[in-house]
């Protein structure tokens, strides 16, 4: 197992990041903020999917007031996200979130940013500062890389929070190019104690967002950093967190929920592997017990791969051989397949 950096642990709400913390999943919200009903509905399913803290927009001084009422109707930690101006993170201090996520490239005036340090500091509410490769101040010097600027837009924030005797700092520095924001993250880890939020910004529909996320996300997991995630897809939320635990799962790094290993299929497959796989993947997303479920369609490898699982099909013409914990413990036709596995999945 690869040895994680250690980071000095901050607590957002209830949830701890950093220091031997697990890695934590995030997301954000695609309601208005404003509309508080909404935003309290989409956050609660989110949690039921697994989000462990969440974030939402404050675009405005109607949805800074939407605030309270929000973090009175959830459970999860809330972080504001905000942007340009500085007396909408006093705003939503005042509403009791349990973060802020600050931008070095909108808000930089260090009398602002001293007036929002001294709140969050009366208040114990940590700092994310959140640098993004789209929204950069101009360089301190000419001939600057994008990662040497996100790394540098970082430090100076970081340099304005230190001076005011504040420690509860997040940071991140996403852009959408994965290869600068691995040197990004990996510029600036050997430079501060704080915890790391990863993400791979803009990443897009799900079908690309995920690769370009898990590649890099999942770089940098394996190289020890990161202590919080958000994969930020062009979809519905749930999306992002389902990828977020897939990426920690395959890390070996969270086991929430089960793993579905099911076989590509090709010629020898005489079952509708494709429509089953889906079907039981779409039954597991609430399901937050660590199972390793296989679908497997052909003799080659699917006795082996169902048999190493908690529970395993492996399908041949008409019927299914079921495996339960090593063990062949029933031939199902093929019109009973789903319903038996999740009856079976249920029961352990």
């Amino acid at each position: 197992m690869f040895a994680r950096r250690q980071s000095k642990a901050v607590n957002v709400g209830t949830i701890k990041v950093g220091g031997n913390a697990q890695v934590s999943v995030q997301s954000m919200t695609k309601t208005d903020t404003r509309d508080t009903a909404a935003t309290i509905r989409q956050i609660r399913e989110l949690a039921e999917y697994g989000c462990e803290i969440i974030r939402v927009a404050v675009p405005d001084t109607e949805a800074a007031a939407a605030l309270k009422t929000i973090r009175q109707g959830i459970s999860i930690p809330l972080v504001a996200d905000i942007h340009f101006d500085y007396r909408l993170a006093l705003a939503a201090l005042e509403a009791g979130v349990d973060g802020l996520r600050l931008n070095p490239g909108n808000i930089a005036e260090p009398d602002k940013v001293k007036a929002v340090v001294l709140k969050a500091k009366e208040r114990l509410v940590p700092i994310r500062i959140g640098v993004n490769a789209g929204s950069l101040p101009p360089p301190a010097r000419e001939g600057l890389s994008i990662p040497e600027r996100m790394t540098a837009a970082a430090m100076g924030h970081i340099k304005l929070l230190e001076d005011l005797d504040f420690d509860l700092i997040k940071v991140s520095l996403k852009a959408f190019d994965v290869p600068a924001t691995v040197e990004a993250y990996r510029d600036i880890a050997d430079k501060i104690p704080y915890p790391l939020h990863l993400g791979i910004t803009e990443a897009g529909i799900p079908r690309t967002g995920v690769i370009r996320s898990a590649a890099g996300i999942g770089t940098l997991l394996y190289l020890g950093l990161g202590d919080t995630i958000r994969v930020s897809l062009t979809t519905h939320p749930r999306e992002e967190v389902a990828a977020g635990y897939e990426i920690l799962k395959s890390l070996c790094l969270r086991q929430r929920g089960p793993v579905l290993v099911s076989c590509p299929t090709c010629g020898r497959c005489e079952a509708d592997v494709i429509g089953l796989a889906e079907k039981v993947a779409q039954a597991l997303q609430k399901i937050d017990k660590p199972l390793h479920v296989a679908i497997m369609g052909c003799v080659v490898n699917g006795p082996g791969e169902a048999r190493d699982a908690d529970i395993g099909i492996a399908c041949g013409k008409g019927k299914a051989v079921l495996f339960k914990k090593g063990e062949q413990v029933a031939t199902i036709e093929e019109a009973d397949i789903f319903d038996r596995l999740m009856r079976e999945i249920a029961a352990l």
